[in-house]
């Protein structure tokens, strides 16, 4: 059985995210959508409500769970008996990171790989950073993310202060 681990800050998860589930929840046994609970970032969404959206965004995926985790992401990996770490490539600007990460998690855990997913042509220009822009700042996000965090920003929006 092979588990396969999505992690990311998902704030707030975008269809480029579903996107990248769908096509990981076929080819892998269990995928664990895993919300990291990252110190250098200050998200816009409280643990809770990221780890609320994903549960009912993921619900048709019988093989599919969301879980959050503190700390480095292959300890977390070794823990849940996951053997890949899925990431996502939207452009050749992401490459760089993306490597440098997948190298480091190989030098501290040689036994977990890391498989990089080319993002869907269609939702390569997408970032969660650039949709919390747009919804704040209140333009249309309907086509960018789901219904149900297309909600989420706009009680976001509500509620800000500017």
């Amino acid at each position: 059985m092979i588990k396969a681990i999505y992690p990311g800050t998902f704030d707030p998860p975008t269809n480029g995210h579903l996107d990248l589930i769908e096509r990981s929840a076929r080819l892998f046994d269990v995928l664990i959508v895993a919300v990291g609970e990252q110190v250098a970032k200050i998200p816009l969404f409280s643990l809770e409500e990221r780890l609320s959206m994903l549960k009912e965004l993921c619900k048709g995926y019988p093989n599919v769970e969301v879980d959050h985790f503190k700390g480095l992401l292959v300890n977390y990996a070794r823990e849940k008996g996951a053997s890949l770490i899925i990431r996502g490539l939207r452009a050749v600007s992401d490459f760089e990171y993306e490597m440098q990460m997948a190298l480091m998690n190989r030098k501290l855990a040689p036994d977990i790989e890391t498989v990089f997913l080319m993002t869907s042509e269609r939702w390569s220009f997408l970032s969660s950073s650039l949709v919390k822009e747009i919804a704040l700042l209140g333009g249309c996000v309907k086509n960018l993310v789901p219904p149900l965090v297309e909600n989420y920003l706009r009680e976001k929006r509500k509620n800000a202060r500017y």
